[in-house]
């Protein structure tokens, strides 16, 4: 859980750090607003990766096993850097599975991608703990995930090359191992 009394107290202190008054108009109210905003934006930090499954893992029966690919693509998140804290943002996932006999509700996908996102992440760990965490929820090992986004730490800073736009795939099971499923992921990606 977020500390909120230390968190006002460090912006607060952050704010003077910086050379502004935090008692001025525009400021007083800014280590309140930052705390609640911080519950919100690190919520994930709450859970592991087994609790998200465990409150995400309502499925739905299909009855049979076919090797049918599930693919949620372009789930809109955002994270933290945990080098800077900086923004990552523009972000998009691509989550894919094999079923085992049942499908998981196809919100449950965003909502874990969601929560997954909302720690002090690397973009590659935001990939592994989805994959982690549809993995337990859908109770297969056959889970690819694919994400693209913007790092402010690369966009706003040190170099500022603003166009970047970093990628990531994970890939377990079937999909790391099955040149041809792990194409078919691939091309399904690009709208192909």
């Amino acid at each position: 859980m977020v500390d909120t009394e230390a968190v006002k107290e460090h912006i607060r202190g952050l704010l003077i750090a910086l050379g502004d008054d935090p008692d001025r108009e525009g400021l007083v109210e800014t280590p309140d607003r930052v705390a609640r905003m911080y519950e919100e934006m690190f919520e994930g930090m709450n859970y592991t990766n087994e609790d998200i499954a465990e409150m995400m893992g309502k499925t739905f029966d299909v009855g049979h096993q076919n090797g049918d690919m599930v693919i949620v693509r372009d789930i809109e998140i955002f994270s933290h850097c945990e080098h800077h804290l900086a923004l990552m943002y523009d972000m998009k996932v691509s989550v894919a599975y094999l079923p085992k006999g049942k499908v998981l509700g196809l919100s449950k996908i965003a909502r874990i991608a969601d929560l997954a996102s909302k720690r002090l992440q690397l973009q590659e760990r935001i990939g592994s703990d989805i994959a982690d965490i549809i993995s337990l929820a859908a109770k297969t090992d056959d889970v690819a995930v694919y994400i693209e986004g913007k790092h402010s730490c690369m966009t706003a800073r040190g170099i500022k090359s603003f166009n970047s736009v970093t990628q990531s795939s994970t890939l377990r099971g079937r999909f790391r191992d099955d040149p041809a499923l792990q194409n078919r992921f691939f091309i399904q990606l690009k709208g192909q």
